[in-house]
């Protein structure tokens, strides 16, 4: 009996969600967050993981400790501190100020398809991470991320593209991650044995 399921997200022991949706053949890690956010079919994010505010694609892999969408504090005001917005927690006479919430939760990262976050990276609010692409172990990532590269470092640059020229693009034509399960399914041995260009060959 296979662990995933086509219909409920699998949430490992001590995993928190809130506000957020699920696909197909989701797993959430041990102790991981995941708040406000869209996860599209066989994503998944392994063990404290804290993500908020995000799309992550279809077949995007994160790894543990990665954090994606961190909230900012209000640095242009006098404080920076949470009692200006978590205001309920200090005082009984006032509410939390709902449109800072607001203007936080309309700050989106978005991870694309086939995407591998490294342990520990960080991708800031507003950020894209195009198909394919590779984030780096302990990379922090400030700019938007092209499609089948792989960045390292702080902040995030470019080390090289995945793919040979002209790979990257056939994929993106290909678009496997559409695909039905069942022809996932059948298409495994070739997934596991072959290599992307040899992939294309056979199945363009």
């Amino acid at each position: 009996m296979p662990k995933l399921s086509a219909t409920d997200p699998f949430l490992h022991p001590g995993a928190s969600v809130a506000g957020s949706r699920f696909g197909a053949y989701c797993e959430v890690g041990e102790g991981a967050r995941v708040l406000n956010s869209d996860f599209l079919d066989y994503a998944y994010c392994e063990r404290f993981a804290d993500i908020a505010n995000t799309r992550v694609g279809k077949f995007a892999n994160i790894a543990a400790f990665a954090r994606i969408g961190p909230t900012d504090h209000p640095y242009d005001h006098a404080s920076l501190h949470h009692f200006l917005y978590r205001s309920s927690w200090y005082w009984e006479d006032v509410e939390d100020d709902a449109g800072f919430f607001a203007r936080r939760a309309a700050r989106r990262a978005v991870i694309g398809h086939d995407t591998w976050i490294g342990h520990g990276a960080i991708v800031k609010p507003e950020v894209t991470i195009g198909n394919g692409a590779i984030v780096a172990s302990g990379a922090v990532v400030t700019k938007d991320v092209a499609p089948y590269m792989i960045v390292a470092g702080v902040p995030a640059t470019p080390l090289r593209a995945r793919y040979p020229d002209g790979i990257a693009e056939r994929i993106e034509a290909l678009g496997w991650w559409d695909w039905s399960h069942e022809r996932l399914r059948a298409a495994l041995g070739d997934f596991r044995a072959l290599t992307a260009e040899a992939f294309l060959e056979k199945y363009e």
